[in-house]
């Protein structure tokens, strides 16, 4: 983007206590665009294209103005699993409006990295939002993530994931099936609704990685 291309798109962000500097309407016109959802989609491709991070940031603006649509799934798909760039909260936080099955992978991915600039953050916000993603995503896949996220070492991961599970009564549902010594490791099996069987490793140091998951027979 330009730098005018700059200007015209931060004032779309709203400052505290002024609101925002420029309208919609005007960003349009700047752009020589009709379509704001389109409009956004354009620069996103753009940005992607390019790994502009920075241009990846102010295409989200314009789309969280005007809208995402499926159309946007895919970019946002691949900005979920990109290193590149430093918005990927906001790229969970797209892909949980769009409540799509197919942005599953992306998400539980989210719920369980910790990109390097994000290491100081204990409260694990990106991986939360993913995982608000995931309850407001609809079919099996997404309650399977969320099954095995239960399983996570990290407790502020594993109690988001309890929570939506159980705020729409899964939880019950989530049960563990077996638990037997293997060795210096314990294999843990837990089963959702669909009889999907997830196998998790607790290695001696008690974290709890996932080994397999398969449809139980």
């Amino acid at each position: 983007m330009t730098p005018e291309d700059l200007a015209a798109v931060m004032s779309l962000m709203v400052a505290p206590g002024r609101g925002r500097r420029g309208s919609p309407d005007e960003v349009l016109r700047h752009f020589g665009a009709t379509d704001g959802k389109a409009l956004g989609l354009s620069l996103l491709r753009d940005a992607v294209d390019h790994e502009d991070g920075l241009d990846v940031e102010m295409a989200l603006i314009v789309c969280a103005t005007f809208g995402f649509t499926m159309g946007h799934l895919d970019l946002l798909v691949r900005l979920a699993w990109a290193g590149w760039h430093h918005k990927h909260e906001d790229v969970v936080a797209a892909l949980g409006q769009l409540r799509a099955p197919a942005a599953v992978d992306a998400l539980y991915h989210a719920a369980w990295w910790v990109p390097d600039y994000l290491d100081f953050d204990e409260s694990r916000a990106l991986a939360v939002k993913a995982i608000w993603a995931l309850g407001g995503t609809p079919g099996d896949k997404a309650e399977q993530a969320l099954a095995e996220l239960v399983g996570a070492e990290d407790e502020i991961v594993r109690e988001a994931a309890r929570a939506q599970l159980d705020g729409s009564g899964r939880l019950r549902e989530v049960r563990q099936l077996h638990l037997r010594e293997c060795g210096d490791r314990q294999l843990v099996l837990l089963r959702g609704r669909v009889g999907r069987v997830c196998l998790f490793r607790t290695t001696p140091q008690g974290s709890v990685q996932r080994e397999r998951a398969a449809r139980e027979a």
